[in-house]
């Protein structure tokens, strides 16, 4: 069990080589204010004076500190921890039995404590700076000693309220979050110090590990100052748990005073008068007191926490090992043969092109239709739709069919409906669908548009390490893809234009509908002649009544008067504007001047001549819709779609493929390499993590 702290502190050189702190390692994190007595906690487990001294705030950057217990008589370091080179020559010995090592200074070792603490002064004054303020980057050391045991923890800047001297005005809420990151760790224990001269009900390092520890479960407090307490008072009740009861426990100590440090009294001393003092003031808590007691605590309970957080740990790793083992593949091996490479990273991004057309791409879309799924939907959702939305007789009124009508009869008036008439507004309506069919293969052209973004992101994220080239293929495919618009959109056009070179009267479905139109007709007109009066004549009837243009009008003043023709007009008209000013009597009269009606009531032959021509174009147009709703999209699909797919392998390769852009065209991003590096060694720490894990199984540690 004692060799699981080891492991940790292994496990976390590893992640110490890489820089990154992706696992959140068992250790034990110390909070409280300012004074309260956290370095002289520190130092009296590690029995040496290590920490900055001063008044104010002095720890201004997370301290991680790593105890490691050796033998006594061990003066060699073994090949991880005890060998290095110096001056090209491997460095076996150390003077002294203790010795400390920094991150940051690689190989150095210091065996004057003295020493480390001004590293440590002058590490912290070069990232925080000399005016009182702090940083989350972390100083790491690593302590070896005989008189210590396996600890690993993080010393923190001391809670304060009021900002003092150069420190920023929101230095509180800085030092609160920066605690709160280190707390919030489930697999950290909380050593909570308060000073015993101090009201335990307020202690601001109990308050913050309840915020994350509200169970209690990891959080450890230690009571400091034993002996200010004032005159007449002592902490029993504390020390018993009485005034604030703590899962884990509550250890009190006694520290050095500043008289003491001056004094240069040492740590060994200290804890020998330490024993002294409990063993006077506090006889029955003596011996579950003191700085001794609390390092056999702590290592106790950050054993038992280490191997409560080994499993999920391991899994941890394994996931993490697996997700950069992708991200490396995603990078790529460095290129050695150039030209295979760009040949083999064109011919995969027109495969992946085509395969996303056709369905059968690797990385399938699920947020949203991509490829040819979506080119599908254009075709029978958007463009279909579109067109079924388009009304037969839409932008013509009843007013247009009758004009078209007598425009094409002449100055005669026709006995039957004019052909022409029919012709010239069912291919006016026609006409209609050349802007819904055209915007089709503007949808179309802007998929495969988005189907190159498509490729580059999901399909081949090899393209990723090369900007030029994937910069290049964009361009090519942008190419290809403009020169076949303006050709699919011509034939389209021509689509629209040959149903409007000739109207097919003749189409089987267009003479059905007219026969069946015809009898509807007849029909009309049969039950019409059976409700007219017997005193009608029959001919009169069947010839359209008084609205025949050949007898009616002689009734009604003479057809050939253009008064006549104004009386019928004034008799027919629902809505007639008002007239100018009527000419005097015997004064000639301009006929161009007689206003015509807005709108008036159709006779019964007008109402069934406009309803035939109505419903021939409708017909009609239903018939086109259908040729144009089927033969779209084939076009777009032979000549744009389809003709992409088979041409672009062989563009890319006739664009790309040459020996003069092999350099420029395979030239890494500038951070590529960098993070191929970063992701392999992150790969390479995480890998002998597992390892270690795996030792700890074959040693039954776990």
């Amino acid at each position: 069990m004692e060799a699981l702290i080891p492991v940790i502190n292994k496990l976390q050189d590893v992640f110490n080589t890489v820089g990154a702190d992706i696992i959140q390692l068992p250790q034990i994190v110390v909070v409280g204010t300012q004074s309260s007595g956290k370095s002289s906690v520190l130092e009296s487990l590690v029995g040496r004076d290590i920490l900055p001294r001063g008044t104010g705030i002095v720890t201004r950057r997370p301290l991680i500190l790593q105890l490691v217990h050796i033998d006594a008589d061990d003066r060699r370091k073994t090949n991880e921890e005890n060998e290095s080179k110096k001056n090209g020559r491997l460095y076996r010995g150390i003077d002294g039995e203790e010795w400390g090592k920094f991150l940051h200074t690689k190989n150095k070792i210091y065996t004057d404590f003295e020493e480390i603490r001004h590293e440590i002064e002058a590490e912290t004054e070069r990232i925080s700076g000399n005016n009182k303020g702090i940083s989350d980057e972390p100083i790491h050391l690593k302590i070896f000693s005989p008189h210590v045991v396996n600890l690993t923890l993080v010393d923190l800047p001391g809670i304060t309220k009021v900002p003092v001297g150069d420190q920023p005005k929101d230095i509180e809420i800085q030092i609160r979050e920066l605690i709160l990151k280190y707390i919030s760790n489930p697999n950290s224990i909380i050593l909570a110090v308060t000073a015993a001269n101090t009201d335990m009900a307020t202690s601001e390092a109990l308050k913050v590990a309840r915020e994350v520890d509200p169970d209690g479960r990891r959080t450890l407090a230690v009571v400091t100052k034993l002996d200010l307490m004032d005159a007449g008072t002592d902490a029993m009740d504390v020390l018993m748990g009485r005034v604030i009861p703590v899962k884990l426990g509550i250890i009190g100590v006694v520290n050095r005073s500043q008289l003491d440090i001056n004094q240069k009294k040492t740590v060994a001393d200290s804890i020998r008068d330490e024993y002294g003092f409990l063993q006077k003031k506090y006889p029955s808590l003596a011996n579950r007191n003191g700085t001794k007691y609390l390092a056999r605590t702590l290592n106790r309970l950050l054993m038992h926490h280490i191997r409560d957080c080994l499993p999920e740990l391991k899994t941890r790793i394994n996931v993490l090992a697996a997700q950069y083992q992708s991200l490396l593949n995603s990078y790529g091996e460095p290129v050695d043969d150039k030209s295979a490479t760009l040949l083999q990273l064109i011919t995969k991004f027109a495969a992946e092109y085509c395969n996303t057309i056709e369905g059968t791409a690797k990385y399938i879309e699920t947020a949203e239709l991509c490829g040819g799924a979506r080119i599908c939907y254009i075709f029978h959702e958007t463009f279909g739709r579109t067109l079924e939305s388009v009304d037969p007789l839409g932008g013509l009124t009843t007013i247009d069919v009758l004009t078209a009508i007598r425009n094409a009869t002449g100055p005669r008036p026709a006995l039957f409906v004019p052909e022409v008439s029919f012709e010239l507004l069912v291919k006016r309506q026609v006409k209609r669908l050349e802007e819904p069919s055209l915007r089709c293969v503007e949808l179309v052209h802007e998929e495969m548009q988005r189907i190159i973004q498509h490729c580059s992101n999901y399909s081949t994220q090899e393209l990723l390490r090369f900007p030029k080239l994937h910069d290049a293929i964009v361009e090519v495919v942008t190419s290809l893809l403009r020169k076949r618009l303006p050709v699919t959109n011509e034939m389209v056009h021509n689509l629209v234009a040959i149903e409007l070179a000739y109207i097919n009267t003749k189409h089987p479905d267009f003479a059905d509908a007219c026969g069946l139109m015809n009898n509807n007709i007849e029909e009309q007109r049969r039950n019409r002649m059976r409700d007219l009066p017997p005193a009608v004549p029959r001919d009169k009837a069947a010839a359209g009544g008084p609205q025949n243009s050949a007898t009616g009008d002689q009734a009604e003043g003479g057809m050939g008067t253009w008064r006549g023709m104004l009386r019928k007009g004034e008799e027919g008209a629902l809505l007639q504007p008002p007239h100018p000013a009527s000419p005097q009597k015997g004064h000639a009269v301009n006929l161009l001047d007689v206003p015509v009606p807005v709108s008036r009531k159709l006779s019964a032959r007008e109402q069934r001549d406009c309803e035939v021509i109505e419903r021939l174009i409708k017909s009609y147009f239903l018939i086109v819709r259908k040729n144009i709703q089927d033969s779209v999209p084939k076009a777009v699909m032979h000549f744009l779609v389809n003709h992409v797919k088979d041409c672009l392998q062989s563009e890319l390769v006739g664009q790309l493929y040459k020996t003069a852009l092999l350099n420029d065209l395979l030239t890494e991003s500038e951070d590529m390499a960098q993070r191929r590096n970063e992701a392999a060694d992150m790969l390479q720490a995480l890998q002998k993590a597992s390892q270690v894990i795996a030792e700890i199984r074959e040693t039954h540690l776990w």
